[in-house]
């Protein structure tokens, strides 16, 4: 891993020689891009009081809401009733994080109706689980595929987000870019700009690798001093060359705030994160 003052070193560097097509300076032009929240960021406050949560994150305007792993465990009439909730909140879910499980031939038909009945485009593959060596992201690969095949036939397609593990590289390669070179480029390459920027890698340079792929990014910033705990907007990720690369070139849809934890509560952290975005995009 690099060091702190490497990592600093590496992104004035990158992001300096990146072009971002005036998108830096002005945001005028800018076509509206939904912003919404990877409800793991209030993953307490949602246990605790799931409707209740989802209402106050619509009243803070976040747009669409991403649900995490333990929706598979809903029942399809538990389904409908949050997708009614969220159509009277003006709010949509254009995807979910899930295990295996939902790629696997015993569960992705569950996944499936699940997901269509909330709206979603894309059921993504949150974690791969433990990987062996190449030939193990390989597999990977291979599942999101077949996956993807089935999901299609329904209008959906499958989705992979990254964590950190996947930047280090295995005998030589980064999984993620074995990831990206062996699935159809229908399916979505959801990037983690925080463990992305925490391994000393460029979210630009990755996008502009990967165009029409980055479809949706989930914000979460990082700092040497804070980790994964710093703010959206206030750690260094260099946000607008960011957007401007998504825009132009990922083919992104919608943003998704997520926050692993802050000094704040969970839901006032989702607050300050959106005011920030919207501060940054003004």
């Amino acid at each position: 891993m690099l060091s702190s003052v490497s990592r600093r070193s590496f992104l004035t560097s990158a992001t300096a020689a990146v072009p971002v097509l005036g998108a830096l300076n002005s945001f005028a032009a800018r076509k509206p891009i939904p912003i919404g929240l990877e409800l793991y960021s209030v993953r307490n406050d949602l246990k605790a009081n799931f409707s209740g949560t989802l209402d106050q994150v619509a009243k803070m305007g976040y747009q669409c809401v991403e649900f995490y792993a333990p929706y598979y465990d809903w029942t399809p009439a538990y389904a409908k009733q949050v997708r009614g909730q969220l159509d009277s909140l003006g709010v949509r879910c254009y995807s979910t994080h899930n295990s295996l499980a939902s790629c696997s031939p015993e569960g992705i038909e569950k996944a499936i109706e699940l997901n269509k009945t909330l709206g979603a485009r894309y059921i993504v593959l949150a974690h791969p689980g433990k990987v062996s060596g190449i030939d193990g992201w390989k597999h990977i690969a291979e599942t999101l595929n077949k996956a993807n095949q089935t999901m299609a036939r329904s209008g959906l397609h499958a989705g992979y987000h990254n964590h950190d593990l996947e930047w280090r590289p295995v005998d030589g390669q980064k999984p993620i870019e074995i990831l990206a070179s062996n699935t159809d480029k229908s399916i979505m390459l959801q990037l983690d700009v925080g463990t992305c920027v925490a391994t000393g890698n460029d979210p630009v340079a990755w996008i502009d690798r990967n165009p029409g792929r980055i479809r949706s990014l989930h914000l979460k910033d990082w700092s040497p001093e804070q980790n994964y705990r710093v703010l959206f907007g206030e750690g260094v990720a260099p946000w607008k060359k960011i957007f401007a690369a998504a825009e132009s070139t990922g083919g992104v849809e919608y943003y998704l705030i997520e926050q692993e934890g802050s000094r704040y509560s969970e839901m006032e952290t989702a607050k300050v994160c959106l005011a920030n975005y919207k501060k940054l995009i003004s």
